[in-house]
């Protein structure tokens, strides 16, 4: 739910309706953070006239592309767009009526700048294209909800308010904000539930099976409501079937457009074209403000602490679950009973356990580490998108919120093995070995989060992680102790290799 949103000035509205006396270049919006109805506006908060122009608006997507006969390719393309033009002016609501599939989702989208691919036409906010500063001062709703499912409704607004909110306003100052916008939409009854998601439930169909309504858990409880007000329960739905004329709404549909086309295209598109946005604000002066207010709303150092707070809160529900706890230590614990007190003079065993350090930690945090970013990717697209935080804030927040987890574990499982195992009773070498270790699953976890974020994709990703293990698993130097000349060097890129060469200088002298 975005803070930012887009409202009439209260001067210009009568009794709830807007004087038809005042005219359009009269009218003013306001981008504020948030909305405030009856109440004292925010302090210190900078307001910003806006009018959106977009002309002979096109996007066309790519099908297929098929090759001939003659070795030519063939590209299929489909326009979802098609010549779309119109005028936003301050103060104004726009609404967008249309069948499912009629390209309303993908014209706000294109007029928010979050549409890529192939888009012509001409998209402008006060005679100027989208800029970083005008997306992070505007809000766009996407059609799927995108939250953190561990977070609650106060938790989700406030960081959302500290990271879009300037520095200009303190933390207490953010935090009221999200008061009110909390009173104001009636959410002080579920402030402190979760937001749940597809594997999460949070509370709403809850409540309608606690009431008599009971349904499946892929209806949208929005959809449910407005059934339930409409008289028609679960049952009902299930068993109604609408049957509809495709004939008629086709010659509808055919009417309305011939006569648009006819009498109304040409006329209202010229009309807009030709609308000069200077007669409703004040061109010059807004890009002014647009450039000077390129920098970021907050700095970088207090993006990665809030995003690292952030982060903490919403994996504090997984990151010591007791799965992955009993993994490590259950390992640990039956690698320690295989290996009990090894005799000095087993030196193959020995060695063999110090191979199973490195393999084990170099592959266990690649692993967790490659689903990451793909996890998380619609929620970044979608907070970059709005110009939230800069990629290394995020970055580096959820890189040392990880660092807890990714340390601890293995600590503890070279703590258990080690002395279990009968290494080298010595606090010196323990203390080496340990940091070996973890030098290990640091490079492994770096690895893991570099091919999640290349690839993006946790089937491919995961496939391209289980090859590269396999070959760093071969080319570690227990397996295979002489590497023929013209392959040798993939030993050298194997971080298990020198995790297990460092264990054994560590263990081993040249005397022994």
């Amino acid at each position: 739910m975005p803070l930012n949103c887009v409202a009439p000035k209260p001067e210009h509205a009568c009794n709830g309706r807007v004087e038809s006396e005042t005219s359009k270049s009269q009218k003013k919006a306001a981008l504020a953070f948030p909305i405030q109805h009856n109440s004292q506006p925010p302090p210190r908060l900078t307001l910003f006239h806006i009018t959106l122009k977009f002309e002979e608006v096109v996007y066309k997507v790519k099908l297929e592309e098929k090759g001939t006969c003659w070795g030519s390719w063939i590209t299929r393309e489909k326009t979802i767009l098609n010549g779309i033009t119109g005028v936003v002016c301050p103060g104004e609501i726009l609404a967008m009526l249309g069948p499912s599939g009629s390209g309303k989702t993908t014209l706000l989208t294109a007029l928010g700048g979050r549409l890529t691919g192939k888009l012509s036409g001409k998209i402008t906010y006060n005679g100027q294209p989208f800029s970083g500063a005008l997306k992070r001062r505007t809000g766009f709703v996407a059609q799927d909800d995108v939250l953190y499912p561990h977070l609650t409704v106060t938790e989700t607004l406030l960081f959302t308010a500290l990271l879009r909110l300037p520095n200009s306003l303190t933390r207490d100052e953010k935090a009221q904000h999200v008061e009110r916008v909390i009173a104001e939409l009636g959410l002080t009854r579920c402030r402190n539930n979760m937001i749940g998601g597809p594997l999460f439930r949070a509370s709403a169909l809850d409540y309608f099976s606690s009431i008599g309504f009971s349904t499946s858990i892929t209806v949208n409880p929005a959809d449910l409501l407005l059934d339930l007000a409409n008289g028609i329960g679960p049952d009902f739905m299930n068993s109604v079937e609408q049957v509809e004329s495709t004939e008629e709404q086709k010659s509808v549909k055919d009417a309305l457009l011939s006569a648009y086309e006819k009498n109304i295209s040409t006329k209202l598109k010229a009309e807009l074209c030709n609308l000069d946005v200077n007669n409703f604000v004040n061109t010059k002066e807004a890009s002014a403000r647009y450039e000077k207010s390129e920098q970021w709303c907050t700095s970088r150092w207090y993006q990665f602490k809030v995003l690292l707070q952030r982060g903490v809160r919403e994996r504090r529900y997984e990151a010591f679950n007791r799965l992955r706890i009993f993994q490590v230590i259950s390992v640990a614990v039956l690698g320690g009973l295989l290996w009990w007190h090894t005799p000095a003079s087993h030196i193959s065993d020995r060695i063999a356990l110090l191979f199973f350090f490195s393999v084990f930690w170099g592959f266990y945090p690649l692993y967790n580490a490659v689903f990451t970013f793909p996890q998380e990717r619609t929620m970044l697209i979608k907070e970059r998108s709005s110009g939230m935080y800069r990629l290394s804030s995020y970055f580096l927040a959820r890189t040392f919120g990880d660092l807890p987890l990714e340390l601890a574990l293995p600590t503890a499982f070279v703590f258990i093995i080690y002395w279990m195992g009968g290494l080298k009773p010595d606090p010196l070498t323990f203390i080496l070995s340990l940091l070996i270790v973890l030098y290990s699953v640091l490079v492994s976890q770096s690895l893991g989060l570099a091919i999640g974020a290349i690839l993006m994709d946790i089937k491919q990703a995961t496939t391209l992680a289980s090859v590269t293990t396999l070959v760093f698993l071969i080319a570690g130097g227990y397996y295979v102790q002489q590497i023929p000349f013209f392959i040798v060097w993939l030993k050298y890129l194997s971080y298990s290799y020198y995790c297990y060469k460092l264990l054994l200088g560590v263990q081993y002298n040249e005397d022994d």
